[in-house]
């Protein structure tokens, strides 16, 4: 595991700042840093609460309401809210100096850092706004022409599977539609599932590495070699999957990819980063005006004139928080967390849970549904008499709520969830009978 020397002293500065912020070094931190210093294994720390509560006491979540949708957006940690809020301050002294003279510049050094720990090089990353703008990018980016085709399924992410649909109906390109089987603990099928669609005309495809539909972690790296032997290329959607499976963008054999680093990342809001890999970037049109919108140059993709250079610089510590308690660290514990509470509920009579148990499945994200209920009206029920957040689900023969605990969620909280799901199903079950009856 890499030290954990620099985990809270980097906290105090965020990257590539040309000033120092405050120290936010508390006697808390400083006991943080030592336990990370003899912390054991990831399996072993998992289930260590006295370890995790140190790291619950870094946010500044609501102790009234029970917050298990942080796939959708996550909180960030004080120490990210703290750099955000003092690079916004810094930005008003004299916001034309401060943020395109100075802040501007930091923009580099962030990129390497992000490089650094999405293991690619700093000239294939761009720093955007979330995943919909970086994937948005490259489908609109793309030449294609009439009749060529791409392989998409009915479980990607709405946005994506819009922009695709735009191209066809402006281009006349042909789009593909799978309807995966899922769940799945079977990687050669997923596979098949795309290469049984790839034909001599495809030119696309485009995979969800983890689906937040079901939370069905996909064979990514598969799918795209067998792509590629075809000469097909891959964009892959990483929203879901960066800073919450442990791995680097280079390992998923995609050309392209983007996330959003607001979700796992617990960067600030609207923050994200597009990745080309390099001999494609000259094959992408900036979406947006540039000198050399067909260059070779990845920065091509950031003109976005003036932006949130406060939200921009603070990404930069909260890569620092999530290096502090390390990359297999973390998606072991939130697996652990989704297990901990689907395991006590799978059995229950009347529920349903749509997603895998086994760690290369599945991470935190969970659909968890109750036979004879809606997914909006369960979402309704958790939220309106256990005051538990969850985000409603109906997709096909998937109804229910996705359930996504983060780093600062403990097993305690997922008692409240397995209290509710039990006596929620219960009582749709008492009331099948009477009306049978």
């Amino acid at each position: 595991m890499t030290s954990r020397r620099t985990f809270f002293r980097q906290l105090s500065t965020a990257a590539a700042a040309p000033f120092v912020l405050p120290d936010f070094m508390t006697d808390a931190h400083r006991t943080l840093l030592q336990r990370l210093e003899r912390a054991g294994s990831p399996q072993q720390i998992a289930q260590d609460e006295d370890f995790w509560s140190w790291i619950k006491a870094e946010y500044t979540v609501s102790p009234n309401i029970l917050n298990l949708n942080n796939g959708g957006v996550s909180p960030q940690p004080k120490s990210v809210q703290d750099a955000h809020i003092r690079f916004y301050q810094y930005s008003n002294e004299a916001p034309t100096y401060y943020m395109w003279r100075i802040l501007d510049q930091g923009r580099e050094s962030l990129r390497a850092k992000l490089a650094d720990l999405a293991g690619t090089s700093p000239d294939e990353l761009a720093i955007n706004r979330n995943a919909t703008e970086g994937l948005n990018t490259i489908i609109f980016g793309l030449t294609l022409k009439p009749g060529d085709e791409v392989v998409l399924s009915r479980q990607d992410y709405p946005n994506m599977m819009n922009a695709w649909k735009q191209r066809e109906k402006r281009d006349g390109i042909k789009l593909v539609w799978l309807d995966l089987k899922l769940p799945s603990e079977n990687e050669d099928d997923l596979v098949r599932q795309y290469t049984s669609a790839f034909t001599s005309k495809t030119k696309i495809v485009h995979v969800t590495h983890l689906i937040n539909w079901t939370g069905q972690i996909m064979p990514v790296r598969k799918i795209a070699d067998a792509a590629h032997k075809r000469g097909i290329e891959v964009i892959c959607d990483g929203a879901h999957s960066f800073a919450h499976l442990d791995y680097k963008v280079p390992e998923l054999g995609c050309d392209y990819w983007a996330t959003s680093l607001h979700k796992w990342l617990c960067a600030p809001f609207g923050s994200g980063m597009m990745y080309i890999r390099k001999e494609k970037i000259k094959n992408i049109w900036a979406l947006l005006s540039n000198t050399d919108p067909d260059g070779a140059d990845i920065r091509k993709f950031e003109s976005l004139g003036t932006r949130s250079f406060a939200s921009e610089m603070a990404i930069g510590t909260a890569v620092d928080f999530h290096l502090g308690i390390g990359a297999a660290r973390k998606f072991t514990r939130l697996h652990y967390l989704k297990n901990y509470w689907a395991e006590r509920v799978k059995d229950v009579s009347g529920v349903r849970l749509y997603t895998s148990l086994k760690p290369e499945f599945a991470g935190a994200l969970a659909v968890v549904g109750i036979d004879g209920m809606k997914g909006p009206e369960l979402e309704s029920q958790l939220l309106g008499t256990y005051k538990l957040h969850t985000t409603p689900i109906s997709l096909g023969d998937i109804n229910g709520v996705r359930v996504t605990p983060h780093v600062y969620t403990t097993p305690k909280d997922l008692d409240r969830l397995v209290v509710a799901i039990t006596e929620l199903a219960g009582k749709q079950s008492l009331a099948g009978k009477q009306k049978k009856s």
